[in-house]
Order: C-alpha cells, then sequence, then structure tokens
C-alpha cells in the first residue's frame, strides 16, 4: 500500500531589483497572494531605492505582502538550495546588473544564487527586464539566460484591451507572466479575437 503525499503549495520565489519598474513587483505579490501562492521575497538595495521613489513604499510595506523574505545577502539561506522545492522564480523588475549576474553565473547574492538554483533545477525563471535601449550586452545577455532556458520578459504595455490606467497596464503584463506559471487569475481580460 503506497501512501501518497499531500500537494505541496504553489511556491514562488520573488525578486525586486534596482530598475524602474517596482510596481511590477507589487503587483506580482498582491496577486500571488489573493491566489494563496507561497512567496520568499528579496529586495536589494537599489529595489528599496525605487520602492520609494516610484511608489512611495519602504522595505517593510513590500515585505508584509510576502509569505517568507530572505535576505539578499543571506547565501545560506533555504532557497539557495536545489532541495527547496519551489515552482520558480520571478525577478520583477530585473536590473541589467542582476540580468548579467545571472547570464554569468555569478551567484554573488541571493537573487542571482536563487536564479541559477532555478535554472539548474530545470524549473521556470522569468526576468521581466527593465532597461531601454537595450545594447549589445544587454541582448547577449538575455540569449545566455534563454538558451539556459529562462524567460525574457520585458512588461511591455499592450493596448489592444484598451487600458484606461496604469494600473490596468500593470495588471496586464502581471496577468502575462501569471499565465506562464499556469495559474488561474481574473486580472485582465482574455483576447476574444476581433
Amino acid at each position: 500500500m503506497s501512501q501518497q503525499a499531500d500537494a505541496a503549495p504553489t511556491r514562488l520565489i520573488v525578486a525586486i531589483t534596482g530598475a524602474t519598474g517596482v510596481a511590477y513587483g507589487v503587483r506580482l505579490l498582491q496577486a500571488l497572494r489573493t491566489l494563496q501562492v507561497e512567496t520568499h521575497l528579496m529586495i536589494s538595495d537599489a529595489g528599496v531605492l525605487n520602492l520609494h521613489q516610484e511608489l512611495n513604499l519602504n522595505r517593510k510595506d513590500v515585505e508584509a505582502m510576502a509569505d517568507v523574505v530572505h535576505n539578499v545577502r543571506d547565501i545560506g539561506a533555504a532557497i539557495a538550495s536545489g532541495s527547496f522545492q519551489s515552482h520558480g522564480m520571478i525577478v520583477a523588475p530585473c536590473s541589467m546588473r542582476s540580468l548579467a549576474a545571472i547570464a554569468h553565473g555569478l551567484s554573488d547574492n541571493l537573487i542571482t544564487r536563487a536564479a541559477d538554483v532555478i535554472l539548474k533545477e530545470r524549473r521556470k525563471l522569468v526576468l521581466m527586464v527593465r532597461e531601454t535601449p537595450f545594447n549589445l550586452a544587454h541582448l547577449r545577455n538575455m540569449t545566455a539566460v534563454t538558451e539556459m532556458g529562462g524567460v525574457i520578459f520585458p512588461p511591455l504595455p499592450a493596448f489592444y484591451h484598451r487600458p484606461a490606467s496604469i494600473d490596468e497596464m500593470v495588471d496586464h503584463t502581471i496577468g502575462r507572466v501569471l499565465d506562464l506559471f499556469h495559474l488561474q487569475h481574473t486580472l485582465t481580460p482574455r483576447w476574444q479575437g476581433m
């Protein structure tokens, strides 16, 4: 007689780094909480600066939205090991510095180490890269991450659903990210054709 283990809850790692667009990371945490997805959060120092600059939020405001918070300097955290079970990781937004470190396997902090673990364990890594225009180094780093199995997901707004606010544009993008993890949501209407 075999015993079946209880199904593990959906668990995602979320990182907010020092690129513009921290609204994506914050909205992602809110959406994941609504969907009862367990979140493990890291915020880089530059990410904290952007939270204050762009949304007038502090670190504690955003950390309260996560189930578990990890210090980016804690390389010994559970999420630094492949034995930590998760469904993947989203970096929202992802700075070009973080992209470069991930592309080259430079596990120099917990964000880049956790991303490295996700890639080596063949789990889904989504990088919401934020920069424009891209230079050749950015493009090569995006190619390297893609070749390793990561998903490069620049948060580009869509207009076919006629968004009436920035919040609607953010929700549409976050909804598309949630789709990558097969999470059911109602953040944005589905395209029904013309």
